[in-house]
């Protein structure tokens, strides 16, 4: 049965990191709009899209644009700092979300520099040169993959050898099919309509 928990374990935590990563990523493209003047129309969000936040008018876009992958880095550091210092027993999954979190908005700019896609295409259409978004991704992939260092044993592997909190499995389980409804439902491509 330990390894049928850390199966749904690891996988339940990629999929909740993923779905969790494009909130939080969006969360600061909608922070940054609403701070900068920006009025928030639509917010995609999805298990089977690509996030987006469209703003319209949007005053500062170089400013709402750096907030999704700021945002999507400084959000989840902030989670794992509070479960360390509550010394929760799910500060590992947190210190996971966290450096996927940094890993995957780090591997998007950095890549996006040379292939102008996504938020990275947005930032050099207006004016951000492409060493700041390889930069970028230079400085949040390494501490990312710093927060997942020594959580192995966590996930069952190891010396853990497949075992698991039964608890934690399960309950990140229903997370993730909750975010999967929830964001079909309400946040599909027809988007969130603020």
């Amino acid at each position: 049965m330990s390894r049928l928990h850390q199966t749904l374990l690891i996988f339940a935590t990629l999929g909740t990191s993923w779905l969790g990563m494009m909130i939080v990523h969006e969360a600061g493209h909608v922070l940054l709009a609403w701070l900068t003047g920006g009025t928030v129309t639509q917010v995609v969000l999805g298990p089977l899209v690509i996030s987006r936040t469209d703003v319209d008018p949007n005053p500062h876009p170089l400013w709402e644009i750096w907030g999704g992958p700021v945002g999507g880095c400084l959000i989840p550091l902030i989670f794992w700092s509070l479960a360390r210092w509550r010394r929760s027993s799910w500060t590992y999954l947190a210190a996971f979300f966290a450096g996927f979190c940094w890993i995957a908005n780090g591997c998007y700019l950095a890549i996006g520099s040379f292939d102008r896609v996504g938020d990275a295409g947005d930032l050099l259409k207006h004016g951000a040169p492409a060493w700041q978004l390889f930069l970028f991704g230079i400085v949040t992939i390494g501490p990312g993959f710093w927060l997942w260092h020594g959580l192995g044993p966590h996930f069952g592997l190891g010396s853990a050898h497949g075992r698991v909190k039964e608890s934690h499995a399960v309950a990140l389980s229903v997370l993730f099919v909750l975010l999967v409804l929830v964001e079909s439902l309400f946040f599909g491509e027809t988007g969130a309509i603020f």
